[in-house]
């Protein structure tokens, strides 16, 4: 905000600043064609109208100062204001064509945003005596979005749940999204077991992406006082079990991604977590882990975890997603997708 309330200023501050240096300077220097500055500078973030106005003070200024230096009726003041006007029918044009590519930009993203929304469905905030918090946080990079995935359903078997990110962004990214989800909501209420699910995935992807592309991701059922897992190479979730205790659920064995299963004749197995009375267990993508400052400082997600810990998971959630964006200090390069499962007592 503070930094377009200086842009806005920017040109008014150039041509008062030219004006003053043109009068201490007196009639042997000439510093008029530096009142170009103004129509530039406004381009930059305003309206054409804004711009032309701006150039219509910059010729308002010209002609006194070209008076007070003795230029008023010679060529040089007249070349001077030629440049004014050329510049700023230039910078009109340059703030036109800005403008322009902001609104389809704009429009794009709004699409490709719209067409997420529809994707990743609402999650169910109560399943069982599961509570569930969900945040997602888009990276900020024009119309690019990502491919960040989740999904909860309540299935004969219990309670199930996938989270993954897809290799890549863009809507190439999105439909690939789209084939996991889809597997994944007919596998979970089909399959008893979370080995088939996994089968069920690898297969989609088998027949619609090339050799070099893969999805991480983590097939999950919750049990009474367990958690059911199979890792498919995504970062592991952590658990923050009611006694203060904090630790990272890490698989037995690393498997590989989702679409790298033939390289693997084994694939990744379950592997089984505590999870009781008062348990949170916090899944997440790897937009939370690699979001960086400036100087390429990691998030440190492990010794934030304690933000978790209030009565209500979404407003834990919801403070530890303001603390990762404080701590990139602008907008994320990847997307980050969060989910929070709290186990609540009876």
């Amino acid at each position: 905000m503070r930094s377009q309330q200086a842009l806005g200023w920017l040109p008014f501050a150039a041509m008062l600043s030219v004006a003053l240096v043109d009068l201490l300077a007196g009639p042997e220097l000439g510093f008029l064609p530096l009142l170009t500055l103004g129509p530039t500078f406004a381009s930059v973030s305003g309206s054409v109208r804004r711009t032309a106005s701006v150039g219509a003070i910059a010729l308002a200024i010209c002609l006194p100062l070209a008076y007070y230096n003795g230029l008023l009726l010679k060529w040089q003041n007249n070349l001077t204001i030629v440049t004014i006007i050329g510049v700023t029918a230039a910078s009109m044009l340059a703030g036109h064509l800005r403008l322009a590519r902001e609104r389809e930009l704009a429009n794009v993203r709004q699409v490709a945003e719209a067409a997420q929304r529809v994707l990743l469905r609402p999650v169910p905030r109560r399943a069982g005596d599961l509570r569930v918090a969900l945040s997602y946080t888009s990276a900020a990079a024009e119309a690019q979005i990502g491919g960040d995935l989740y999904e909860i359903v309540i299935t004969p078997h219990g309670v199930r749940l996938l989270i993954g990110d897809v290799q890549g962004k863009g809507l190439a990214a999105v439909e690939t999204a789209a084939w996991v989800l889809g597997a994944f909501r007919e596998a979970a209420y089909d399959q008893a077991d979370l080995s088939e699910i996994g089968g069920r995935l690898e297969a989609s992807l088998a027949r619609h992406l090339s050799a070099e592309q893969f999805v991480t991701a983590i097939v999950a059922e919750v049990h009474d006082e367990e958690m059911s897992l199979v890792n498919f190479g995504h970062p592991a979730p952590m658990l923050i079990a009611a006694n203060g205790q904090a630790l990272t659920l890490e698989p037995p064995e690393e498997g590989l991604p989702l679409g790298l299963g033939a390289l693997d004749t084994l694939p990744p197995k379950p592997y089984r977590v505590p999870f009781g009375e008062g348990d949170r267990i916090l899944f997440y993508t790897d937009g939370v882990i690699e979001a960086r400052t400036a100087d390429g400082r990691f998030y440190p997600l492990a010794e934030r975890i304690d933000l978790l810990r209030q009565e209500d998971p979404q407003t834990g959630l919801d403070m530890l997603r303001g603390d990762l964006v404080e701590h990139v200090g602008g907008p994320l390069g990847d997307d980050a997708a969060m989910l929070l499962l709290h186990r609540r007592g009876s």
